[in-house]
């Protein structure tokens, strides 16, 4: 038994039609909007939405959960728009990677009470409905993210809504969340597009690249439009963990210029021993 009926997807790309996707498979009544049409028929085509939602969002009205699974730059627009039609709704929520704006907006707008801002920790490079697929929950991590105003069972909603698609929820503030992920996941990409941006000048392409220099810049293929608009958001978290790793490159490259053996060896050694932890 699954902890609502129907819910209401905004957005239908990697995380938001995985989601359409299992929800969809535990007998829920899915709705879906999506700008690219394409996508939203796809979902109808394969049984995965039972109704489209249009550009209004008039039809979250009949759902006991949505869900916003847009870009960080469009999610707080669409919250806003939504705030008075979801009146059915036990349970709004959202999937970004940063949690301090939104959340912050749900109070503003007088639905902190109802809304949780969540972040499931089980993103790909890959992007758009083509790159869904079912289980992509499971066993991942989703940071659960309440306003001041949000009650204990609107909590205890988020998580059951989280553990009915097998993943692990796990309590966080806002605040916290965009400073760890500044570092978790928002610094290795930042790191990632740098990295490729610098084999290009240089003239490598990634096929010349091994296994490693091919995991290394993975994430180099990831929305730039997603990742554009999460770097605005948590700009400041973002940038110091950046200066924290330019720091640690300038320090590599004086090790390396004046061929100390002993300093590389160590901060080799250094680094290693954090892997194996």
């Amino acid at each position: 038994m699954t902890t609502f009926e129907s819910a209401a997807v905004i957005g239908l790309g990697l995380v938001g039609g995985s989601l359409a996707r299992d929800l969809a498979a535990l007998g829920v009544r899915v709705s879906a909007y999506d700008p690219d049409a394409t996508h939203v028929a796809a979902a109808i085509r394969t049984n995965v939405i039972q109704s489209a939602l249009d550009e209004s969002l008039s039809g979250v009205a009949d759902a006991d959960v949505v869900v916003i699974a847009t870009p960080v730059d469009a999610s707080v627009d669409v919250l806003r728009r939504i705030a008075t039609r979801a009146t059915r709704a036990r349970l709004i929520t959202d999937v970004g990677s940063t949690k301090s704006r939104i959340v912050q907006a749900a109070e503003e707008l007088g639905i902190g009470e109802r809304f949780i801002g969540s972040h499931p920790m089980a993103g790909d490079h890959r992007s758009g409905w083509d790159a869904s697929r079912t289980g992509l929950f499971v066993d991942a991590p989703v940071y659960l993210c309440a306003p001041r105003d949000t009650s204990a069972e609107r909590m205890r909603l988020a998580r059951s809504f989280w553990l009915d698609l097998r993943a692990r929820p796990e309590p966080m503030s806002a605040e916290q969340h965009d400073l760890k992920l500044a570092w978790t996941s928002h610094l290795p990409h930042m790191v990632s597009y740098s990295l490729a941006l610098a084999l290009a000048r240089a003239g490598v392409g990634r096929s010349y690249l091994g296994p490693g220099g091919r995991d290394v810049t993975r994430l180099a293929g990831s929305s730039p439009d997603m990742w554009t608009a999460i770097a605005l958001d948590n700009g400041p978290a973002i940038e110091a963990a950046l200066r924290m790793t330019e720091r640690e490159m300038a320090s590599l490259r004086a090790a390396i210029k004046r061929a100390d053996q002993e300093e590389l060896r160590a901060r080799f050694a250094a680094a290693r021993t954090w892997f194996e932890e």
